[in-house]
């Protein structure tokens, strides 16, 4: 019998256990976490270190320094997890990780870090998509909540409105056609000069200014109701600065970051909203960095309440990049008995609706 197929016998056996413990990894870009979760639902650790502040002088993340820091924090963040989760590795069932979409040179870290812990406890691997990842975060703030429900996954490499119809089911209804949110987001930071990350700095400053002051465009695209596209949408920013300072006109910062934020935030409710109606559910989560941002939880919650609609969304560290989020996605995958190989290899442009191992 294969190494594989003693792996995937060993997934259906662990469907028994009443409390299954998983160690995620994740390093899909610059954030080196490593996470132990009980059952799915349960974090028992979730150790994340950050490189923003290695990455705030370039104003975005440079990927071969992204590569080398998980190199050298992954060690310690397993460590740390395990010593907080107050667990062993050889009480471990299964190690999850990230393997895709991402930085290649980052995922390769996290994936080849996995695959040994794996192969040296004899545990299952379940790779997981990074996107999974974000919609299960909700399962582990929600303990009620169960699929079906449309989720709003929105960050700085994504945005896609993807109904959920079971765990480890998508289908996606909508995407950007060009530059993320969150990707919008730092780019206008950056004209702004608010700083690195652009999400965050622009939402401060935000509070501060008139969401109205000026009338920004809010794209639909002709026969995709759902589908998003934020270039336009940051390019007319970029103008309306420069005729300002060409003309020598001064203008609000604060104000213009509103008006900008405001110009997102509609779009992405009401997409959102009329795809959920238009599936006729009732549940509406989010997910990603972006889902973090203060208005946009208040402007849906009051839309979606409109519709009898319940909104969910995770607490801000597990909007950003974690592995407690994959270790929840490891779970249902593990139940499902969709065991990784060793082979496993980082995939950078990986689908979430299409086939995979």
């Amino acid at each position: 019998m294969s190494y594989f197929q003693q792996m995937k016998e060993k997934a259906i056996k662990l469907r028994e256990k009443e409390e299954i413990y998983i160690l995620a990894l994740e390093s899909s870009c610059d954030e080196t976490s490593a996470a132990v979760v009980k059952n799915g639902r349960e974090v028992k650790s979730n150790i994340i270190a950050s490189q923003i502040e290695t990455h705030q002088i370039y104003g975005g993340v440079v990927p071969e320094i992204a590569s080398r820091k998980h190199v050298e924090a992954v060690n310690e963040v397993i460590r740390r997890a395990l010593e907080e989760a107050d667990i062993t590795k050889d009480r471990l069932d299964a190690i999850a990780v990230t393997y895709g979409p991402g930085l290649v040179g980052a995922l390769l870290v996290g994936v080849s870090v996995a695959k040994g812990l794996a192969f040296g406890l004899s545990v299952p691997l379940i790779g997981v998509h990074h996107i999974e990842g974000h919609i299960s975060a909700n399962y582990i703030q929600h303990s009620g909540l169960e699929p079906p429900f449309v989720c709003l996954i929105v960050s700085g490499g994504h945005t896609q409105i993807i109904h959920v119809s079971d765990y480890g089911r998508y289908e996606l209804f909508g995407q950007t056609m060009d530059d993320a949110a969150g990707e919008a987001f730092d780019k206008v930071a950056r004209v702004l000069g608010l700083g690195y990350p652009g999400g965050p700095a622009v939402e401060r400053t935000a509070t501060q200014g008139n969401p109205n002051a000026v009338s920004f465009p809010r794209v639909k695209l002709k026969d995709k109701p759902y589908d998003f596209s934020f270039s336009g949408l940051k390019t007319a920013v970029i103008n309306y600065l420069h005729n300002l300072e060409q003309k020598g006109e001064s203008y609000s910062t604060a104000d213009v970051a509103a008006s900008f934020q405001q110009a997102v935030i509609d779009v992405l409710v009401e997409k959102t909203i009329n795809c959920a109606r238009m599936l006729n559910q009732k549940r509406i989560a989010m997910a990603g960095g972006v889902a973090a941002n203060s208005s946009l939880k208040k402007h849906m919650e009051e839309e979606a309440a409109k519709f009898d609609i319940q909104l969910y969304y995770p607490s801000p560290v597990l909007c950003t990049d974690n592995a407690a989020m994959i270790a929840s996605a490891g779970y249902y995958r593990l139940l499902q008995g969709k065991v990784s190989p060793l082979s496993l290899n980082a995939v950078p442009y990986l689908s979430l609706t299409g086939d995979r191992e």
